[in-house]
């Protein structure tokens, strides 16, 4: 991060990054629960014979919702890593 504020990078791409990154990791987290939570679903059913039903505005409840939370929480660190100064970012252990 202080390397590309040193290269020119501006407050703006520093905070893009961080947001981006943030509701990718949201994103592959919100499609392992989804995967998983209908995994789950489905041989809970299957084992006890019933029909295995997941509606679909569900998983579109929860994905949104991951990445809701996913870029509420990416916002501090983002704002915070697009004030530091290239000296600082580059100095901090």
């Amino acid at each position: 991060m202080g390397l590309r504020r040193a290269l020119g990078a501006t407050r703006g791409d520093i905070r893009n990054q961080f947001l981006t990154e943030a509701l990718l990791l949201s994103t592959l987290g919100g499609i392992a629960g989804l995967v998983l939570g209908v995994g789950v679903t489905t041989c809970y059913a299957t084992l006890q014979s019933w029909p295995t039903v997941v509606p679909p505005w569900t998983m579109l409840l929860a994905l949104g919702a991951t990445l809701a939370i996913g870029g509420v929480a990416g916002l501090y660190p983002a704002t915070r890593a697009s004030h530091l100064q290239p000296t600082e970012a580059l100095t901090a252990p």
